[in-house]
């Protein structure tokens, strides 16, 4: 799903009216009407009997004269509170306001209200709160600074109603592009966006603001979306879909890659049997966990399925730079590495890391400890002979970018885009939606998971999951979306049917094969 800006759309409407011919009146017919048919849809089990549009006397106000004229056909009483002079109103939206009109001299279910300032506003507060439902047509994408004034005002009214709230494209007050909120933004119980989803109505917490979302066709031919070359997008399940083919009758173990994972350390072993477990439960045909000697005997009842491989170690239960050829020799016959779960991060260990870094001649998921080991010495990245993916948490997002978590979480599809341009990298930003940036500027946000994730263990299921698809010879970018989609599909499975409290990583591992199976193929 491509998520678009607010610059891009308004050339794709541009571009439409101007060079493909569809009138910018018919589009607004089309975002208007397939809003109402939201707006039915979504609203049907509640009784209604008195709507308030509230419009803006821009396109967005137009898109409400539009589904205000729909309503008054099926005979719902609408009010329309015009935050404008009606002689104000120019363009496609006067030309709707004047249908509107006509329809409301001669029924005495509808009318327009003109609110142009304060006092008016006063006068018509609780005049406006006497309806069931609150259609939010103000302010559209094109807003680029905060509310301000009476509107400021007006939108904290309809959040205070007790009706639900139905916003028209983008809920107003909140920015099309980061999904923050100018000062203030309407909270939308739903949304109905046209043409393509904007990066706020889904970039946290735009999509709180949003609430439920559907993207109406208007009429934008497709090719015009393509030609402006959007780098940002939304996982959806056709896109993993495609990423699994049923599998040859005459298939074995050797058909579906060999992983090796590295891992671990003293207090650390459940981090190792997390990741090397998701990857044999996601359909890895082998996998190898490398774990420092000492360990060994106590993670080997952790780790039936996978293979353990006692590495030397210089320090009791950490590995360091002394089994660097062991590993690389190791590596000789596998497709992929996971590097990081629970490794510790000693000096010799961020040596090892380092050189295998180097070294690697198969795709790398870089994780966990693995990542704070290079913070300060990020440059390794740019000596890597194979692809890399790293999977920070926002924490080691700032380690790696000599910032705050906070500063991360305020622009995390922003800091994650740079780094992966920057190093040459995929970046796995794990929370809340997590995000997946590529090297060539594109940006993946995942829409499932849910806050019952937030226990110790999810990352490391998520490495093996990623780890174990490079394995089985999915690209660096498909391992990445299927891994975030399905750890998060794995959630959401979980907390339907437990709970979101409460649930564990080894509950994700055991249903990724059903998920897999019922969701995907």
């Amino acid at each position: 799903m491509f998520l678009v800006t607010a610059n891009q759309i308004q050339d794709m409407d541009k571009q439409t009216i101007e060079s493909f011919g569809i009138p910018g009146l018919v589009l607004m017919e089309n975002a208007g009407r397939g809003a109402f048919d939201v707006l039915l849809n979504k609203f049907k089990n509640i009784k209604i009997k008195k709507i308030a549009v509230i419009a803006g006397r821009g396109n967005n106000g137009g898109d409400g004269f539009v589904i205000a004229r729909y309503l008054m056909e099926q005979g719902i009483h609408v009010t329309i509170f015009l935050l404008s002079l009606k002689q104000k109103v120019t363009g496609d939206a006067k030309i709707n306001m004047a249908l509107v009109q006509k329809l409301c001299d001669r029924s005495h279910t509808c009318s327009i209200i003109e609110i142009p300032d304060a006092d008016t506003f006063k006068k018509q507060k609780d005049h406006i709160l006497l309806h069931d439902l609150f259609i939010d047509a103000i302010l559209g994408t094109g807003l680029n600074s905060d509310v301000r004034g009476f509107f400021r005002d007006v939108i904290e009214l309809i959040n205070s109603s007790q009706g639900p709230v139905f916003s028209v494209d983008i809920p107003s007050g909140l920015n099309s592009d980061t999904g923050q909120p100018m000062g203030v933004a309407v909270k939308a119980d739903a949304t109905a966006t046209f043409a393509f989803a904007k990066a706020g109505n889904i970039i946290y917490p735009g999509n709180i603001y949003t609430g439920d979302l559907e993207v109406i066709d208007i009429g934008i031919p497709k090719f015009i979306a393509r030609e402006k070359g959007i780098k940002l997008f939304m996982i959806e399940k056709k896109d993993i879909a495609v990423c699994f083919v049923p599998r040859k009758f005459q298939s074995h173990k050797g058909s579906y890659g060999h992983l090796l994972v590295i891992a671990g350390s003293t207090g650390k072993t459940g981090a190792a049997s997390l990741c090397a477990n998701a990857a044999m439960r996601c359909g890895t045909g082998l996998v190898t966990l490398g774990i420092a000697k000492s360990l060994n005997k106590s993670i080997e009842p952790q780790v039936i399925e996978p293979m353990t491989h006692p590495l030397p170690e210089k320090t009791k239960g950490f590995l360091s730079d002394n089994c660097f050829e062991q590993i690389l020799s190791l590596l000789k016959n596998k497709q992929a590495l996971a590097l990081g779960p629970g490794i510790g991060t000693h000096e010799a260990t961020k040596k090892l890391v380092s050189n295998l870094i180097e070294k690697s001649e198969v795709p790398m998921i870089i994780d966990a400890d693995a990542i704070n080991c290079i913070a300060q010495n990020t440059n390794i990245l740019k000596k890597k002979r194979a692809s890399a993916i790293l999977t920070p948490h926002p924490g080691e997002m700032a380690r790696l970018c000599d910032m705050t978590p906070k500063d991360i979480q305020a622009d995390r599809l922003g800091i994650a885009s740079q780094f992966a341009k920057a190093h040459d990298v995929i970046i796995v930003l794990k929370g809340a939606q997590t995000i997946v940036s590529l090297p060539d500027g594109r940006s993946y946000i995942c829409p499932t998971g849910n806050p019952g994730m937030a226990s110790g263990g999810m990352g490391d299921v998520l490495t093996g999951l990623i780890a174990g698809f490079c394995a089985q010879g999915f690209s660096p970018e498909n391992a990445s979306l299927a891994g975030v989609f399905i750890h998060g599909l794995c959630a959401d499975r979980l907390a339907r049917d437990m709970g979101a409290f409460g649930f564990v990583a080894s509950d994700i591992i055991q249903i990724i094969p059903k998920t897999i199976h019922h969701d995907l193929l």
